[in-house]
């Protein structure tokens, strides 16, 4: 896919632009210099052309191993990967040294280069700042606002001769549920709901989340074997929700690494607040989350936390205990997590975990495999003919309490969606069945039908009346 790379000092609108570009607010955005760190991609359009556009972090002369010069290398490799690089100064301080120097080295990368100044909403200010941007050797620029979308159509008109022959675009076939009408289906013992098969062609979207510092970003190079978001020893770093594609034994995978997400009480600033949100919506828009833990502080409230709202969201959650290198107790430790996970996270059995080393490399492979069995697991659907074989002999085992001296039966089951499999229950009076019934029915599911792992749903439902 053709893609163009934002390039440019700190704070001159490089992400304002590239949520322009993606139509939504993807990057986080302050007043702030060097909130963008690591570079991110996502699809994004101009007029009527699709492209992948990738945000980098504010260049800077800086080549040592601090954080602004992790920032530079990281923009360097974004680089690698564009076929045409925006370059953008700041209309209101016009041309900066580090314009000038940064303009020397782009005329160096042999990739073509369509400089833009932003933040021209002044008429007065882009005369002038537009005559100085000529003195970078650049070519003509265009004076653009990013966050008032003038100018975007000067800049279409530059990458035009860059875009490559537009193909047809391939035909999606929208398969939407069919369940207009839930209550429809009670009896029917050979439904199957409509919902679109797992695709392997498709990419799993899985999110790596956990508090600041525990070896996320760490974790995401070692998967994908390559130094592609920054890691340091600082808490923090990421800031960014950092998408990256990548292929595991043929399935391709989306991975997202994540903002470290602390305590409410703990967050102060507006950075970490939308960083924390940017994570939140990771976990939303996920299918498998990896929730990395220190193997030295396992599970603390925060941890819970995160696995709560992990759950809540119905995505599968997958443990991986970090740094199990530099535990001197392993088997506290172990004892620790499981008596955790049995106890703290009671509302799913049997959460699969991995202990790994992410900056040694060590069982990635097998959390991988973990990853994609509750993968398959989140995806799992049940025959409705079978189920009500099995309710039927859950009722005549143990029947619902009585209300009012009156039997309340459980009449009919059925699966009605997958990611996270989710049951439709028929009962005389729902709103009486109490809630250890229904964690009875669920327990039962998860047991009987072999579904560990992942969370499920259950909707109970008022029976038909037949005397009516």
């Amino acid at each position: 896919m053709f893609t163009l790379a934002i390039i440019g000092r700190p704070n001159v609108g490089k992400s304002t632009l590239f949520n322009r570009f993606a139509g939504k607010q993807l990057a986080i955005i302050d007043d702030t210099p060097g909130v963008t760190r690591d570079w991110r991609e996502a699809e994004g359009n101009l007029f009527d052309r699709d492209f992948r556009i990738i945000d980098t972090a504010g260049l800077e002369e800086s080549f040592d191993d601090s954080i602004q010069g992790r920032m530079r290398q990281q923009t360097e490799a974004a680089l690698k990967q564009t076929d045409v690089v925006l370059f953008i100064i700041d209309g209101r301080e016009g041309v900066t040294p580090i314009d000038e120097h940064f303009a020397q080295w782009l005329r160096k990368q042999k990739k073509p280069v369509i400089l833009a100044v932003n933040k021209c909403e002044n008429d007065k200010v882009t005369g002038t700042a537009v005559g100085e941007a000529y003195s970078l050797g650049l070519g003509e620029p265009v004076a653009i606002s990013a966050s008032h979308g003038t100018g975007l159509e000067d800049i279409y008109e530059l990458l035009t001769p860059h875009f490559p022959e537009e193909e047809e675009p391939e035909e999606e076939d929208e398969k939407k549920d069919s369940l207009d009408n839930l209550d429809d289906i009670e009896g029917d013992e050979d439904f199957e709901f409509d919902q679109e098969e797992d695709d392997p062609d498709k990419p799993v979207k899985i999110a790596i989340v956990g508090r600041p510092n525990v070896g996320k970003s760490t974790l995401l190079n070692s998967i994908v074997n390559d130094h592609r978001v920054m890691v340091g020893p600082e808490a923090g770093i990421t800031r960014d929700a950092i998408t990256v594609d990548w292929t595991y034994e043929d399935r391709p995978f989306k991975l997202v690494d994540t903002a470290g997400m602390r305590r409410k009480a703990k967050v102060q600033n507006n950075i970490e607040k939308m960083s924390v949100e940017d994570s939140l919506r990771a976990i939303r828009l996920a299918q498998v989350v990896v929730l990395v833990l220190d193997g030295n502080e396992i599970f603390d409230k925060q941890d819970l936390q995160i696995a709560a709202h992990v759950i809540n969201e119905g995505r599968a959650l997958v443990v991986a205990v970090n740094k199990w290198d530099a535990v001197k107790d392993k088997k506290e430790a172990l004892e620790t997590l499981e008596d955790k996970l049995e106890h703290s996270l009671a509302q799913i059995k049997d959460v699969r975990f991995t202990t790994i080393s992410a900056l040694n490399g060590k069982n990635i492979d097998k959390l991988l495999k973990e990853v994609l069995h509750t993968y398959e697991l989140w995806n799992k659907r049940i025959p409705t003919g079978g189920l009500n074989r099995w309710l039927q002999a859950m009722e005549s085992k143990n029947p619902a309490p009585l209300v009012s001296g009156r039997r309340n039966r459980v009449k009919y089951i059925a699966q009605i969606k997958t990611r996270p499999p989710t049951f439709a229950l028929w009962a005389s009076q729902p709103k009486k069945l109490p809630p250890a019934y229904r964690r009875y029915i669920i327990n039962g599911l998860r047991r009987d039908f072999n579904i560990p792992a992942v969370p499920i749903r259950l909707l109970v439902r008022a029976s038909k009346n037949p005397y009516v």
